[in-house]
């Protein structure tokens, strides 16, 4: 199907948010992750979101070149194309975006989104991630204040942090501590700026233990459960319906089941993925060497077995692997099943 409209995505998050589900939100790098990503959706029945880093954006337009906006426009023209060629939904959005990326990143995104929506079509992108973790909270969100208008204007949503991630991602990088979780203040004072829907749509990343990457068990505290008690503290100071926030859970490579069912009662709407397709694509690549060694490599004088090391032979099985996680994800995620495509 094509990439998801505005009012399509729109509607994919307000039945997350309705029946108690949430879509997995995968990073890629490549037109190769790319296409795991569609399988994976398709084997599992479900509708999603393709996404990518400054660093994902930088590969995308070329490792010695590193133009992100061009890799973004580039991975987006792709997905558009290839997507065509699926029976389910795909949105595409832009992950983790600091300050001092912004100018180079999202602002050329939007302004080509503006271009686009100008001459009668949709954004390229449904949505942007605006990362201000790294500074105060008020600057953080007098940045989103200035940026959601112009996000608005091209009907597509803005998603921001509001407190910190642990690990590193892409270059973006924090330690873990306390700061690991959000507060209720944090959240009003969110409200207070960018409103609940009036001023444009966003998706909040509220904090609560997230660390990216892969830890051993006990070194992640994630209080899920924090969720519940913010939107109920918003919920009465505001007089909404019990779950105000649209909210987004990064960090969540290795969360229990319960944790990420917690999680998604609370408000989740979109889980982003990255680690641990990245490992299920890299391990099948591994498998495929270790085990042909002596066919993807010339020697003692053989020439090896061109059609094991065809990249196209350990693409595929690389992609296949990748897209088993992707179904699996969709299974914790409850979108399984799930798409109206």
């Amino acid at each position: 199907m094509p990439i998801a409209t505005p009012e399509q995505y729109a509607e994919m998050l307000d039945r997350a948010k309705s029946t108690g589900f949430a879509y997995p939100a995968f990073n890629v790098s490549s037109s190769q992750t790319i296409n795991a990503v569609l399988q994976g959706l398709t084997e599992a029945g479900s509708d999603g979101i393709i996404q990518v880093t400054t660093g994902g954006a930088d590969y995308f337009a070329g490792h010695t070149v590193k133009n992100r906006a061009a890799g973004a426009l580039a991975f987006a023209a792709f997905a558009h194309e290839v997507a065509k060629n699926y029976p389910i939904t795909v949105a595409l959005h832009t992950d983790h975006c600091p300050k001092d990326a912004l100018d180079g990143f999202v602002m050329p995104l939007i302004a080509a989104s503006e271009e686009r929506v100008k001459d009668g079509g949709n954004p390229i992108f449904q949505s942007h991630m605006w990362d201000g973790s790294a500074v105060p909270l008020d600057e953080n969100l007098e940045i989103a204040k200035e940026i959601l208008p112009r996000i608005k204007a091209i009907n597509a949503i803005l998603e921001v942090e509001i407190g910190v991630v642990g690990g590193e991602e892409d270059g973006v990088s924090h330690d873990i501590n306390e700061h690991l979780y959000t507060t209720l203040d944090d959240a009003i004072a969110t409200v207070e700026a960018l409103g609940l829907g009036d001023e444009g749509r966003y998706m909040a990343a509220l904090t609560f233990g997230n660390v990216h990457g892969v830890y051993k068990p006990g070194n992640v505290k994630l209080k899920p459960e924090l969720l519940g008690e913010i939107q109920a503290g918003l919920a009465a100071k505001y007089g909404t319906d019990s779950k105000p926030l649209d909210l987004v859970f990064h960090g969540g490579s290795g969360s229990t089941d319960e944790e990420i069912s917690t999680a998604v009662a609370n408000g989740v709407i979109k889980m982003n993925i990255d680690t641990d397709t990245q490992y299920a694509y890299t391990r099948a690549v591994a498998g495929h060497m270790f085990s042909n060694w002596d066919s993807v490599l010339k020697i003692d004088g053989e020439v090896g077995n061109k059609k094991l090391y065809d990249p196209r032979a350990w693409g595929k099985v690389a992609e296949t692997a990748m897209a088993a996680r992707v179904t699996d994800a969709t299974r914790q995620l409850g979108s399984y099943g799930q798409s109206q495509s």
